[in-house]
């Protein structure tokens, strides 16, 4: 999918970098909910859209890359990967905590 992403991604959503992070099949592999982290734009959700409407062409991309290998193309679902922003929050707010509590120290 990721390589999907590559070839068709500039011609859907232009300079705005988009990762797959995540790909979850149902175990009769009939939908697969891709996880997408989304970078360089404050609309990540116009994004999100963007993508989803493209979801058939994206679907036909994956089939010509795997039909020999599966006998029917999942039904795709995307979803965004929110994981390294909520790590960065957390990340600053410890930095907060360890600066603030280094301060209260030394008083």
């Amino acid at each position: 999918m990721g390589t999907v992403f590559f070839n068709e991604g500039s011609y859907i959503y232009g300079d705005v970098l988009v990762t797959v992070t995540n790909v979850k099949l149902t175990p009769d592999m009939g939908q697969a909910n891709v996880y997408l982290s989304i970078y360089n734009t404050e609309n990540k959700e116009g994004v999100l859209k963007l993508v989803e409407q493209q979801t058939h062409k994206l679907r036909q991309q994956l089939a010509n890359r795997i039909k020999k290998h599966v006998r029917r193309i999942p039904v795709i679902h995307f979803y965004m990967d929110e994981t390294l922003d909520e790590m960065y929050k957390l990340n600053t707010l410890f930095d907060k905590i360890n600066s603030s509590g280094s301060t209260n120290e030394e008083e």
